[in-house]
């Protein structure tokens, strides 16, 4: 588990003070299950929005809530910050889930989750065509998965970013096994799908946000893992992606990579914008090691078929070796992979 810090005595006042007020209890409990919008808990609560904002203005202010953006929406989710979710959730245990409102609340949440299903399913749809034909070309999404897990091992997770998320099947992986998990994309389509998914799956801690590879709006040396799959080939300048990656690591954290080998199926720099016909693995090695990482291992899944050729994933792990430089031999079972 992660450590829970004291809060001060103004802070734990201020955040007591947010949540004792039955319109933002009702909010928190609804963000305690799912990212929202204004327009979201407007139509679950039956209140005007000047009234929701206001209420939501003041849980931020509070430190209870965070607000972030994806394009012209805000979303607002609880506080990541350890001192105040602690509190907010030993709160939210003692309230009962069959009470009246909470459950009509909770009804009407699971009406816009719905809605947000079937969106997403339809932006889906739409586009899934193109990913089967790129998936026939390589191993199967769950040999690939198997292997990723063969290398990171069976050590718990307690911090998970996923760089480049879309549908958010790394977090619906690897979620299970952390304390908390963040997807980052670029893409409100993909953040929709993904949202979808973790809802349906019943994932509760595990958020995605909108943002780019270059520039990741999370906080620097916090994550215990760090995943990028199938993003770098997307990409006009990956080793900055990987730097970028690279700085999310806590001393002693992994990097996963998870791409494409090098090869020669132009169709998909033409038809489905792969801006990097796969790496090698020397250049992986130097981007790692120029980040500051040190190479754990690298694995190669080969396509049996395909009619127009054979894709090959690597899946490369490295490692910050900053608790190895310390000499640190009480943490060095966190280097293990």
């Amino acid at each position: 588990m992660l450590d829970i810090q004291k809060l001060s005595f103004g802070r734990l006042v201020d955040a007591l003070k947010a949540v004792a007020e039955p319109t933002r209890l009702r909010l928190v409990l609804l963000l305690a299950r799912s990212d929202l919008t204004v327009s979201d808990l407007t139509a679950i609560l039956g209140q005007s929005q000047p009234r929701i904002s206001r209420h939501l203005k003041l849980l931020v202010e509070s430190g209870v809530l965070t607000r972030y953006q994806e394009g012209a929406w805000a979303y607002f989710r609880l506080s990541d910050e350890a001192t105040v979710s602690g509190l907010v959730h030993a709160v939210l245990n003692w309230a009962d889930e069959a009470d009246p409102m909470i459950e009509r609340d909770s009804e009407r949440l699971d009406a816009v989750r719905v809605e947000r299903a079937r969106r997403a399913a339809d932006y889906f749809a739409r586009n899934a065509g193109s990913w089967d034909r790129i998936r026939a070309l390589h191993a199967s999404d769950a040999d690939v998965e198997r292997a990723l897990l063969a290398a990171l091992g069976s050590k718990r997770i307690d911090t998970l970013l996923d760089v480049g998320t879309g549908t958010g099947r790394m977090l619906e992986l690897l979620a299970p096994r952390c304390e908390r998990a963040v997807g980052i994309d670029a893409s409100r389509e993909m953040l929709a799908i993904a949202r979808a998914k973790l809802d349906g799956a019943g994932i509760g801690n595990a958020v995605v946000r909108q943002g780019e590879a270059y520039h990741l709006p999370v906080e620097r040396q916090a994550y215990d893992l760090v995943t990028i799959h199938q993003v770098l080939h997307y990409l006009e300048d990956p080793q900055a992606a990987v730097a970028e990656a690279a700085r999310a690591v806590a001393p002693g954290g992994r990097l996963a990579i998870i791409d494409f080998s090098p090869h020669e199926l132009e169709f998909l720099r033409a038809e489905h914008a792969h801006l990097r016909l796969g790496f090698s693995d020397e250049t992986l090695a130097g981007y790692l090691d120029d980040a500051g990482l040190e190479l754990v291992s690298l694995d190669h899944l080969v396509s049996s078929g395909g009619e127009t050729g054979e894709l090959t994933v690597t899946i490369c792990i490295a490692r910050d070796p900053r608790l190895l430089v310390a000499g640190d031999t009480a943490d060095s079972h966190i280097l293990a992979s």
